[in-house]
């Protein structure tokens, strides 16, 4: 077999613009390379941003996470070997090519040994959503043992990570909720408290719980008007860290500053779009810590749906509408 099917948008747009393609199968292309069989991809929101705004280059083929097995290494491949399975974040974004295809070429250093117990679907669900929070936790909130810890939207893709990345750190972990079911799936995960900011004031539940004023770190998925409202919910000297807006938020910056609180932001891509080697390797090792923590038991990840590789359009809409609870996946046949 000489040629692969892959999903591609035809321009940018709705989820109709997403459609099947053979191409040819991927070549090795520097010594360092490797070429994996796709058994399962994921989704995150920035695919359905991409097909619908264009941006971040001319490559159709979206998809950033992905599992498989490698089928052929470069000759300076010394990582992996044929057979060996692996996850990973790569592609989607610039000039590379994503993982809603039946194959893909990286650099073996931008993939790490899928974990053992995790079937493909699960494990493809993995890498942006931990990179994300790990990122945002330990490198750029510096979280400690013992910090009180708000995550906004706890429940979803990237927030249900974190909650158990919290947890594992031994802080305190609280979360928002819009509804009782994500309510219980945070509280599975660890969360000692849920607050559903439909119903309760967050800013009064935050205090009363944490026995102090506010939380020492927040953490926002949300953007917009969650960020903005994040910040006075710290406590003095607290960390906000978002990897959900691009601008400054429009709190009381004055009131900030005497509170001595710090702003983060995680833009995982950014290594890849800026090609900066030494991030991606990094990555790569908050992927294989991720492995042992899911051969362990301490971390998991929830799928709620799973879809066929030429059903991707059907997923695309389930992810806009957020009608799914955890992450979605696409098996690869």
């Amino acid at each position: 077999m000489t040629t692969m099917r892959a999903m591609a948008m035809r321009s940018p747009g709705g989820a109709d613009v997403l459609h099947a393609v053979e191409m040819p199968i991927p070549e090795l292309r520097a010594p360092h390379d490797i070429r994996v069989r796709l058994r399962a991809a994921a989704l995150n929101p920035v695919d359905y941003k991409i097909r619908a705004n264009g941006g971040y280059g001319e490559n159709p083929i979206l998809g950033c996470d992905g599992a498989g097995v490698v089928e052929s290494v470069g000759a300076e491949v010394t990582r992996f070997a044929a057979g060996d399975e692996v996850y990973f974040m790569n592609g989607g974004y610039g000039t590379e090519q994503g993982t809603y295809a039946q194959y893909i070429v990286l650099d073996e250093r931008y993939a790490a040994r899928k974990p053992s117990t995790l079937d493909f679907v699960h494990a493809a669900a993995i890498p942006l959503v931990l990179i994300t929070a790990w990122e945002s936790l330990h490198d750029r909130a510096g979280m400690r043992e013992g910090d009180a810890v708000l995550i906004q939207a706890g429940a979803g893709g990237v927030g249900h990570i974190a909650v158990q990345l919290a947890r594992i750190a031994r802080a305190r972990v609280a979360v928002t909720v819009s509804g009782e079911a994500k309510a219980a799936l945070a509280g599975e995960l660890g969360a000692e408290r849920t607050i559903a900011y439909r119903t309760e004031d967050v800013g009064d539940a935050v205090r009363a719980w944490s026995g102090k004023d506010g939380a020492d770190v927040v953490f926002d998925t949300v953007g917009g008007a969650t960020f903005d409202a994040s910040l006075a919910l710290l406590a003095p000297y607290g960390r906000l860290v978002t990897c959900a807006s691009r601008a400054l938020p429009t709190g009381d910056g004055a009131a900030a500053f005497q509170r001595n609180l710090r702003i983060g932001y995680t833009w995982m891509p950014a290594p890849q779009v800026f090609r900066m080697h030494d991030r991606r390797v990094h990555q790569t090792e908050i992927l294989e810590r991720g492995a042992h923590l899911v051969e362990s038991g301490a971390l998991r990840v929830v799928v709620g749906a799973t879809f066929d590789l030429a059903d991707v359009a059907v997923a695309h809409e389930a992810l806009e509408r957020g009608s799914v609870t955890g992450k979605i996946a696409l098996a690869i046949p």
